[in-house]
């Protein structure tokens, strides 16, 4: 395994909702702009809706690179954003989400729905197969993360899920910390 050392593109999930509450756009706009002043391209699901299109559009106000991929029966239904600057319209989902995976130097789960559930706990499962070597974080606004933590916290307390694995996740909520903890991450002592 490859560990990344250098954050070129993060690849980011999240839904084509915006939430109810306007501090979850707010705060990934500000996450969009400070990945494009920070030098680091987004990789996403390719939306221009909800919170996908919020962090595409503010990382492209702020000049920096976003790649989106999107599959070719989601197109019109996620309402792709073509002013991106590179759309990979791919055959679908599975196909999708390889592409996800190698584009990014680390993975962020911004809040979203099933989804974003789903390619969190992909990706994390990956790292912890030795498919990559890549940080896994979650950006906890509002601590909108705290009830998968504690899931996640019962399953280690229960023998699920070893506790370095846990350690393993990156858990962050001003971009800064965010950008800071997945520049410093190192794959995790596996003897614990």
């Amino acid at each position: 395994m490859v560990s990344v050392t250098h954050l070129q593109r993060i690849t980011v999930f999240t839904g084509g909702a915006s939430g109810h509450d306007l501090t979850y756009q707010q705060h990934v706009r500000a996450l969009g702009t400070e990945f494009a002043r920070a030098g680091i391209g987004v990789v996403y699901g390719g939306g221009k809706v909800g919170l996908m299109g919020q962090i595409a559009d503010s990382a492209l106000e702020a000049n920096g690179e976003v790649i989106g991929v999107i599959p070719e029966v989601l197109m019109e239904r996620e309402v792709a954003h073509r002013n991106v600057t590179y759309l990979e319209i791919v055959p679908d989902m599975h196909f999708r989400k390889a592409r996800l995976g190698e584009l990014g130097d680390a993975f962020v789960a911004l809040p979203g729905g099933m989804g974003t559930l789903e390619e969190l706990f992909e990706v994390w499962t990956w790292q912890y197969l030795g498919i990559h070597a890549k940080p896994v974080a979650l950006y906890n606004i509002k601590g909108f993360w705290n009830p998968l933590l504690e899931m996640i916290d019962h399953q280690v307390a229960e023998g699920f899920i070893a506790g370095w694995r846990r350690d393993a996740l990156v858990i962050a909520d001003t971009p800064g910390d965010l950008i800071s903890q997945l520049q410093a991450w190192r794959p995790p002592a596996q003897d614990r």
